[in-house]
């Protein structure tokens, strides 16, 4: 009876307590969580492993660093792997064992435990369907019964099976739960014990390693301690100069010459200056903004490039690298970086030269030069038949063949290397192709290099050259060379040796023979020049140019009288003689091709005379000074007795002291005069300054003295070496208006070339055209007022805020040049 009392006792449904089936599933579902978890952990891992052995191959140049990083990931790379095994092994023993036993064997259990909770509900049913029955129906009493007694062992033999299946649960939930543990912990214990091994091993390294730091530490806080006291010295030092260390290297490996940031000028209406990174490099000149832009190329082939320092605008610390088609004016941070970026573009041009051969030059030349840039270049590409028939001029001699034939010219005139090619505009030498190099190296305003081949060449500028040449020149810069131990090199000499002589010949000028620094203005005796015979040039010349007579004189208003009376004798009607033409042409045509000068006629304004006798002070011999003398020289029998009437005046007007006692400054204002260009070149040799005024001739410079002296190629040789086309006297005269005033058709032609102002008012507030309106010279008058009238077309031509096109560039120019060219025939038919 104690079962059955057992089974029917309302405790009995709840003898098993049914809570831990569920604590088993949120148990579950916690190890599920944490194998979720532990897997974006070894995820993450991974990515900070990945990111530590990055470290270590960018810090491939530290091999401590490196090493220790590559050390340390690949052991935490174990660790991870470790950790994916202990996720593996709790998914297998936690996760899938107690799932499995949830939902299985509780599940069965719980489907009993309803089919018992139903009989029982039948039971009591019947119980109480018994206990109903009246005792007055005995049918009812006897059905009631044995309801409830089949009721009765139905429940009694369903409750023996839920006690069996309650106390199979219980063993099973011990087994699952104590293996699953088990088995979780035994993976716990081999992921310790695998982490252990390894660090175990890693241990010496890591102790090492420490050992390392503590002497980093060490040696960290002396370094601070002395960046401290550095840091303290350099604020105590003064910072208004530049005291950085900048250099250049020509043969870079990398073949980065020099390398920095430097201000540009843009080339729009705004002129802004912006900051990028400069390098020179493979011979070329570029920027960029930033490391990731492309680099922008400034100067694509420095050979045909030149550099010079800029004095005459606003910023300082400017330089402007000129090209045949553009300009890049640059501006760098002292003047201390200015000079080395100019010495190591200077450098790069003459390796570029050294590099390459000369056919690269002509080659590479015409591609990079815009139409209207290679009208100045080749004569094959002149816009008019003006051109062509100043090309015909030159009567079959070429360029080449004119100048080379000067004294001296067949050899270049710093090493002697036979058939020189280029020319020195501005020295008057010829040169080979290595020394044009080095010179062009030495920048623009020492010396302007041109090829006779490859250039244009305007009447002037060869008539200038054929003027000088080697012989001249270098009796000048080599006066006193065998005096000391500098060896002149030769054509086969290191260009080293080359360079080196070229800079103490014309930069630093070690040769020359030595003249006062001081003026000397006593005039204790008066000169007159004589007129000589001058043997035409050729390679055979003698070395001595000119011979002179000097004597003393007095001063003669006749004479002055005489040089007036001659002046008026030789004034022609209309100026424009062929020599004017072709400087006219020169300037309103700028395609031209250069034709060599003709034969020059006393009032050409070209220096000359028409016997080809020149007029010349007593320091126009070949050697400038000490062949000044009193004593009369063997002369040619057309020389005898002549004076030329200008010379002459120009003489007794100037109180002359013995040249020997001339300083650079009056040697040059009084070669000028006097049309002596062997003399103005020693004088510009020797340091006279180019735009000197002269304070007690009413400031007036050499440039004016040419231009009183009546030679174009005098005044082309001064613009050529730097002289100031603008600058004015005390009276605010120009040379522009000393020209005009003298009639000078060329010069006038020439200054307006180079640029002149025609619109400078002197102290009478005229400007050249009324001077020359007032003079009633039509033919300058002409001139001015056709480049006025040029300059206005221009002008109202350009779109706003952007300059005006380039002279031969539009249609209004080009028609313009056409009218000129036909005024110019017109007049030449009339004279």
């Amino acid at each position: 009876m104690g079962p059955e009392r057992n089974s029917g006792c309302p405790y009995f449904g709840e003898l098993f307590p049914l809570l831990w089936p569920g604590l088993l599933v949120v148990l579950v579902k916690l190890c599920s969580g944490m194998i979720e978890a532990g897997k974006a952990y070894v995820t993450t891992n991974r990515l900070f492993v990945s990111g530590v052995r990055d470290l270590s191959q960018q810090c491939q140049g530290d091999t401590v660093i490196s090493e220790c990083l590559q050390r340390f990931g690949d052991s935490l790379q174990e660790m991870v792997n470790y950790h994916m095994i202990l996720f593996d092994q709790a998914q297998r023993s936690v996760r899938q064992q107690l799932h499995n036993f949830v939902k299985e064997d509780v599940r069965k259990f719980k489907e009993t435990k309803k089919q018992f909770d139903k009989v029982r509900e039948d039971m009591e049913l019947s119980l109480v369907r018994n206990a109903q029955a009246p005792r007055h129906r005995p049918h009812e009493v006897e059905e009631a019964s044995g309801a409830l007694t089949l009721t009765r062992k139905c429940f009694r033999h369903l409750a023996l099976d839920y006690v069996l299946q309650i106390n199979v649960l219980q063993a099973k939930k011990k087994f699952e739960i104590l293996d699953s543990m088990l088995s979780f912990m035994h993976a716990q214990y081999s992921f310790f014990q695998q982490g252990y091994s390894l660090l175990h091993q890693l241990d010496p390294y890591m102790k090492k390693l420490a050992a390392e730091l503590d002497q980093l530490v060490i040696d960290s806080a002396v370094e601070k301690r002395e960046m401290e006291r550095k840091h303290a010295a350099i604020q105590q030092r003064d910072f208004s100069y530049d005291e950085s260390k900048v250099e250049f290297d020509v043969d870079a490996p990398s073949g980065v010459v020099m390398e920095g940031y430097l201000f540009k000028r843009a080339s729009n209406a705004f002129k802004t200056w912006n900051r990028r990174w400069f390098s020179i490099q493979n011979s070329q000149l570029v920027y960029q903004k930033k490391l990731k832009d492309a680099l922008t190329v400034v100067v694509d082939d420095l050979r045909l490039c030149s550099v010079k320092p800029c004095e005459d605008i606003e910023r300082r610390f400017c330089f402007e690298v000129v090209s045949p088609t553009k300009s890049c004016m640059l501006q760098a941070d002292s003047e201390k970086l200015r000079q080395a970026w100019v010495q190591a573009v200077q450098a790069s041009i003459a390796s570029a030269y050294r590099e390459s051969p000369d056919s690269c030059y002509s080659e590479v030349w015409p591609s990079l030069c815009p139409p209207h840039a290679c009208a100045h270049i080749c004569v094959a590409h002149s816009i008019d038949s003006a051109s062509d028939s100043r090309e015909r001029s030159v009567k079959g001699e070429s360029v080449l063949q004119r100048v080379q034939s000067v004294a001296g010219n067949s050899q270049c005139g710093d090493c002697g290397q036979s058939d020189p090619r280029w020319a020195s505009i501005n020295l008057g030498v010829l040169l080979c192709i290595e020394c044009s190099g080095i010179h062009r190296s030495l920048g623009v305003h020492c010396s302007k290099v041109r090829s006779l081949t490859l250039d244009s060449w305007e009447p002037e500028l060869l008539k200038l050259m054929c003027e000088l040449g080697n012989s001249t020149v270098n009796q000048i810069y080599e006066a006193q060379c065998e005096g000391l131990s500098n060896r002149k090199p030769t054509a086969s000499s290191p260009r080293q040796d080359k360079e080196a002589w070229i800079k103490d010949k014309y930069v630093e000028k070690k040769f020359l023979r030595k003249l006062p620094t001081a003026p000397a203005r006593e005039a204790p005796r008066r000169w007159r020049a004589q007129k000589c015979q001058r043997p035409h040039s050729s390679p055979r010349a003698p070395a001595t140019r000119r011979k002179v007579r000097l004597e003393p004189v007095l001063p003669s208003v006749a004479a002055l009288s005489s040089a007036s009376t001659l002046e008026r004798k030789f004034r022609r009607d209309s100026l424009f003689c062929p020599d004017e033409l072709d400087s006219l042409f020169s300037y309103f045509d700028a395609g031209a091709a250069g034709a060599g000068p003709r034969s020059l006629s006393s009032d050409s304004g070209l220096g000359g005379s028409s016997d080809g006798s020149s007029d010349v002070l007593a320091f126009g011999a070949g050697s400038v000074v000490d062949s000044v003398t009193e004593e009369e020289g063997p002369e040619s029998e057309s020389s005898s007795g002549e004076v030329d009437g200008d010379a002459e005046a120009d003489s007794e007007a100037w109180g002359l002291a013995d040249v020997r006692e001339l300083h650079p400054g009056l040697l040059a204002h009084r070669a000028a005069r006097t049309r002596d260009l062997p003399a103005l070149a020693a004088a510009l040799a020797h340091g006279a300054e180019v735009n000197w005024a002269d304070a007690e001739d009413e400031g007036k410079t050499p440039l004016v003295q040419a231009v009183l002296g009546g030679s174009l190629i005098v005044c082309e040789f001064l613009l050529q070496n730097g002289a100031d086309v603008n600058q004015r006297d005390s009276r605010g005269r120009a040379p522009l208006h000393h020209a005009t005033l003298l009639g000078r058709t060329g010069q006038v032609c020439l200054f307006l070339k180079r640029g002149a102002d025609q619109h400078a008012l002197d102290e009478e507030q005229q400007d050249p055209l009324t001077i020359a309106v007032q003079a009633a010279n039509a033919d300058i008058v002409t001139l001015l007022r056709l480049a006025r009238m040029a300059e206005e077309m221009r002008e109202a031509e350009a779109p706003p805020g952007q300059p005006g096109p380039l002279p031969g560039s539009s249609p209004t120019e080009l028609q313009y040049r056409r009218c000129i060219q036909e005024f110019i025939s017109l007049h030449l038919e009339e004279s």
